[in-house]
């Protein structure tokens, strides 16, 4: 025979097999560690957008108690529809609530103007963490995230129009019409109709 006995590949694959091994785990270890964090920032930035949309929410509630009020007993009643005549005393109160619901805090509030639409900026923080992973300090790391809600009227009507009598709003297609003289606060439509509430960002 020429040479010696055959050379076995067995010793030699098994170093590279354990290798491979090691890095398959790290990726996937990895992988779940961004997965968490990325849980944890969509689950922030959830609790944020809701609790910026209940503060918009409540003082549209307070706009529309504002305009029932008003129509049939102030002439003034139309500057109601502007959208920025609210006081929002509820409307921190209502931030903090729908943060609880979504097992956060606020830990910032302020009125904010958007494009000269009224709103409010909220920023919370999550009561739960990333969780335990091979990076330190995750499980005591808990996530933030911040919205901007705003308030914005839909309706348009004529700048002329007499405030003693029927006035007709354009709400973005859908028509409204309001008799001061025969008015019943069940007459006006849904909120939405009259006062978008949207994200700004």
């Amino acid at each position: 025979m020429i040479g010696g006995p055959p050379h076995s590949d067995r010793g030699q694959t098994l170093p590279i097999y354990i290798w491979m091994t090691g890095i398959l785990l790290f990726a996937a270890i990895a992988f779940f560690v961004f997965a968490q964090a990325a849980s944890a920032r969509n689950g922030a930035q959830s609790a944020a957008d809701a609790a910026a949309l209940a503060a918009a929410r409540d003082s549209r509630d307070e706009l529309m108690t504002g305009l029932a009020g008003a129509v049939g007993t102030n002439d003034h009643w139309l500057d109601w529809l502007k959208g920025n005549l609210f006081k929002g005393t509820g409307a921190a109160g209502a931030a903090d609530r729908l943060a609880a619901e979504n097992d956060s805090t606020v830990r910032g509030f302020a009125d904010k103007t958007v494009n000269g639409f009224p709103g409010y900026w909220v920023e919370i923080k999550t009561q739960y963490t990333v969780g335990k992973s091979i990076i330190p300090g995750t499980e005591d790391k808990q996530a933030t995230a911040h919205a901007t809600a705003v308030i914005q009227p839909r309706c348009d009507f004529d700048p002329a129009a007499d405030p003693k009598k029927p006035v007709e709003l354009n709400c973005d297609g859908q028509i409204v019409n309001i008799d001061p003289g025969k008015f019943d606060p069940v007459d006006l439509p849904d909120p939405s109709v009259l006062f978008s509430v949207h994200l700004a960002e």
